[in-house]
């Protein structure tokens, strides 16, 4: 923030009576006056100690008033640039009030001077400057909050990045899955996963917390945190989303909730038993063309203490493949068919012959193109699981 004397006014003119006069008005008025006879001098006092204001006489020999404050509104010092000056001139008219403000100005006097005028004008230009100071002092701060939240947002942005699976599971061979995460900002409410249950199945589990930011980014952590819990003590899907539900609204009661959705595989069979929880319904592309859709049954994680998660069971047969995603896939503009399919979303997936990295690819590619060329409006995230065709 530009640094002056605040007790200071510079007065500036070649006439010794006429600069004693206004040193005189401007002490007995309360100030704190500096004289300087020309322009040079001037230059040089506002270098050695930037005042809180200059009355610049407009006619001095050698570097008039607007020379000075030519090479003052030039100067690297932010205070020298930015301070105060009224200008003083025996010249009457328009056009020699415009001269004084396309020199620089912030405003003028005209000779003879009136006292009372002089000290308004002071008065003004002193507010105006103690604003312009606390609205730099606001901008400052606001500057810093901006970089401390970056910080953070980076901080969290690399926590988050650690919980989110960088590799697909190892299943057997039958197997092909892919992933996608693209939060909004550096970090989001959107976290998938997967696990090894205790009998041989592989739960895949995605959720959707509210907002976005830092705060959201703590929520997906917590969630990771209790379906890991959650899966250790309970062996059924619908049991262990209610341990999530249960530990998630010990926590924040109801003031937070998240939607969720659970798939617990066996990879041998192809056998898996789906649990939602206020999430977007499952997307099941068949091999032979057709999709269906598995709606949560249950409202959102920490809503009600108790809920009743029921289990959907499905059969996954060779070339087909199932889709977990958050709503950031398809936003709010989407159409559903009667068993809540997202349309779009359904068509992009009846792609029989791709694999599950190229069917992600192909839906995340329809989501961008559907949003134009701004942001996506949400936080992103899906997890593709497909059963190869040549299954025996």
């Amino acid at each position: 923030m530009p640094t002056h004397n605040c007790d200071l006014i510079l007065v500036a003119d070649d006439d010794p009576t006429s600069r004693r006069l206004l040193v005189r008005t401007l002490t007995n008025a309360g100030f704190q006056c500096q004289e300087s006879g020309d322009g040079l001098e001037t230059l040089k006092l506002v270098q050695a100690d930037v005042p809180c204001l200059l009355l610049l006489d407009f006619d001095m020999p050698g570097l008039n008033g607007a020379e000075v404050l030519k090479q003052l509104r030039a100067s690297n010092d932010p205070a020298a640039a930015q301070l105060p000056a009224i200008m003083l001139t025996g010249h009457g008219g328009e056009e020699s009030e415009v001269r004084c403000l396309e020199a620089g100005a912030n405003d003028f006097v005209t000779k003879p001077i009136n006292p009372a005028v002089l000290r308004a004008r002071i008065e003004t230009q002193l507010r105006l400057r103690s604003m312009r100071d606390q609205l730099q002092q606001q901008n400052d701060e606001l500057e810093a909050f901006r970089a401390n939240t970056e910080r953070d947002l980076a901080a969290a942005r690399l926590t988050q990045q650690s919980l989110i699976p960088q590799k697909p599971p190892v299943l057997a061979n039958d197997w092909d899955v892919a992933a996608v995460y693209r939060p909004v900002i550096q970090v989001g409410g959107d976290i998938y996963g997967w696990l090894r249950m205790a009998d041989g199945r592989t739960l895949f589990w995605i959720a959707d917390a509210t907002g976005h930011g830092a705060s959201a980014a703590l929520l997906t952590t917590l969630a990771k945190l209790l379906f890991h819990h959650g899966s250790v003590e309970h062996k059924e899907p619908a049991d262990i989303m209610q341990a999530v539900n249960t530990d998630f609204r010990s926590i924040f009661g109801a003031r937070s909730f998240m939607t969720a959705m659970c798939v617990a595989l066996d990879p041998k069979t192809g056998s898996a038993g789906v649990v939602g929880a206020g999430h977007p319904p499952l997307l099941i592309a068949r091999f032979d063309g057709t999709t269906e859709a598995i709606r949560s049954s249950s409202p959102p994680l920490g809503l009600l203490d108790k809920s009743d998660f029921a289990e959907t069971q499905i059969e996954l047969g060779a070339g087909d493949a199932f889709l977990l995603y958050t709503d950031g896939l398809f936003g709010a503009e989407q159409v559903y068919a009667v068993d809540g399919t997202p349309v779009d979303l359904a068509k992009t997936a009846n792609r029989t012959a791709l694999t599950a990295h190229a069917l992600l690819a192909r839906i995340i590619e329809q989501a961008c193109s559907a949003n134009g060329e701004g942001p996506l409006p949400d936080d992103l995230a899906a997890v593709a699981v497909k059963r190869r065709e040549d299954v025996a």
